[in-house]
């Protein structure tokens, strides 16, 4: 993917050293700039969800004091914009030539898809590692701080199989459920991403640099915050929504309830993407914030199964990657009429099938696709029957 012009990155920095200019506040202000000059401004999206033109971008960063000040910018706005902080600016594009380092703003064609349509999506994401793990199939898994001896097998044992699956795990880097995360989806060898409510040149909590460090190597370190931006509590909420915003669903492993985690899990809820919880004890103040959440309507999870057969991008992502892989038949232990037997003439869940035939369920998705082509099951609502 080729890397965005250096002029274009420029303007958007502009952009983000503006008090108070997020993407929908730009969206307004471009929208009424391209009503005032319709011909510099023609190719305009102003839907929310589409991407904003770089030449209304550029229109708007050259527009003079009095300009601006029709667009009912204030003069806070209006200073920041005809007299930027060319320092700051440069110091920033001196971190993003850094090796491994990146600057990526909403209009460059390495911003995930995903954020694009959250209610307020970042205007510039700051990376260490690889911007292609953006946009791959991921699930963010967030939890408590002082978790139990079963959250942390649950928090590490979930984020290794997701890895092993090539699902990337996405996370805040905290102590507790993030960390352990974090941890078992680089144990199984596979991506992981880590939002930070920090900037990237101040890792918090400290204890978790060289995990940092291994994530960055392994997937990638994000945050919409300036890269010496520090420690601020008003940050932390305000990354949760990245957070979830980044995957296709967010599990929930032990959670007060009064906590971050449901804030992720909310914003979540919001962004209409799936929310999963993990159930215990009715006694710990730690199950109770997932209790809620499954009154409320989450997923009760007790297994990896219970998060891929609700999620349709992570099963079509399973059974593609398989099929190029020939993982089903260089893997399978059950010949392909074996797994017909698993498969009743009324709707079968996937899982099931799984179960039954002891084969991991991107491998049973691989072959269901292939009989389902041969013609010996359909897809139905619920999952899958013999014909």
């Amino acid at each position: 993917m080729n890397t965005p012009s250096t002029e274009a990155l420029r303007h958007w920095l502009v952009l983000k050293l503006v008090p108070q200019m997020g993407v929908k506040t730009l969206h307004k202000i471009i929208e009424h700039l391209t009503n005032q000059n319709p011909n510099e401004c023609s190719d305009t999206i102003t839907d929310s969800n589409k991407t904003l033109d770089n030449n209304a971008i550029k229109t708007l960063i050259n527009l003079s004091a009095t300009q601006l000040r029709k667009l009912k910018l204030n003069e806070r706005q209006i200073k920041a914009i005809t007299q930027p902080n060319q320092s700051l600016i440069e110091r920033m594009e001196q971190w993003a030539s850094e090796q491994n380092q990146h600057i990526i703003y909403y209009d460059d064609p390495r911003y995930p898809d995903t954020l694009k349509h959250i209610a307020s999506p970042p205007l510039l994401l700051f990376v260490k590692g690889d911007t292609n793990v953006l946009n791959t199939p991921g699930l963010a898994i967030v939890g408590s701080r002082n978790l139990t001896i079963t959250g942390q097998d649950n928090a590490f044992n979930f984020g290794k199989k997701l890895a092993q699956m090539s699902i990337t795990v996405t996370s805040g880097l905290a102590i507790g459920v993030d960390g352990f995360s974090h941890r078992g989806a680089l144990e199984g060898k596979g991506k992981t991403i880590a939002v930070l409510g920090t900037g990237l040149d101040q890792i918090y909590p400290k204890r978790h640099r060289a995990l940092a460090q291994q994530i960055s190597e392994n997937g990638a370190l994000v945050s919409e915050f300036l890269p010496d931006q520090t420690a601020r509590p008003e940050n932390f909420p305000r990354r949760n929504r990245i957070i979830s915003g980044l995957s296709q669903g967010t599990l929930v492993i032990e959670a007060a309830i009064k906590s971050g985690s449901l804030i992720t899990a909310k914003y979540a809820m919001e962004q209409d993407r799936e929310v999963f919880a993990i159930p215990g004890s009715i006694h710990s103040p730690m199950s109770k914030g997932c209790h809620w959440l499954i009154k409320q309507g989450a997923k009760l999870v007790e297994d990896i199964n219970d998060i891929v057969e609700e999620l349709s991008a992570f099963q079509h992502f399973l059974a593609e990657r398989a099929i190029v892989n020939i993982q089903a038949k260089q893997t399978s232990a059950v010949p392909e009429d074996d797994l017909l037997k698993h498969i009743g003439f009324e709707a079968t869940a996937v899982d099931s099938i799984s179960q039954r035939s002891s084969l991991p369920i991107h491998d049973v998705l691989a072959q269901l696709l292939d009989m389902e082509l041969a013609g010996k099951v359909a897809a139905v609502p619920g999952g899958y029957l013999r014909l």
